[in-house]
């Protein structure tokens, strides 16, 4: 596999964007963790996390609350070793109650490709679960699924 690391172009920079979406729809928080570095620094929503082992154990709540999660990322922008995402996930909680959370990330990557910043901003919108759009079953998104920009998202 070829590793994708800075400098980005349009091309590496959309296709580091789909790895991520990809891992992140594995659910697997170890897995996750190690595409950002050992002191990989995170802010996201007003939570601050350092390090692999937070990261493990951020992902490791977040997916216990946030169930049957489902997550699109689209690249906003890149330059040399950055690269800005908008997204949208939709996951229930144990109640039943269905939720779409919209953001944006700033990535930060290292010369081999490691993430060492991510900053995320989300915000979550109660939705019906017949207004679902991600439907696709669990684990990667399937490459003739549409995009946010598909979506209207």
């Amino acid at each position: 596999m070829t590793v994708l690391a800075p400098p980005f172009t349009l091309e590496t920079a959309t296709k580091k964007v789909r790895v991520a979406e990809d891992g992140w729809n594995s659910r697997d928080p170890q897995r996750v963790s190690l595409v950002y570095t050992p002191d990989s620094r995170w802010r996201n929503r007003a939570e601050f996390i350092n390090g692999r082992a937070e990261i493990v154990a951020f992902l490791t709540r977040k997916w216990a609350k946030e169930l049957d999660y489902r997550l699109i990322k689209e690249i906003w922008a890149h330059s040399d070793n950055r690269i800005a995402v908008r997204f949208a996930y939709e996951w229930h909680d144990d109640s039943g109650n269905w939720f779409r959370s919209y953001g944006n990330e700033n990535w930060e990557f290292d010369a081999q490709g490691l993430m060492q910043r991510r900053y995320a901003c989300i915000n979550d919108l109660p939705i019906k679960e017949s207004e679902r759009k991600f439907h696709w079953p669990l684990g990667r998104r399937p490459d003739d699924h549409p995009g946010l920009t598909e979506l209207g998202l």
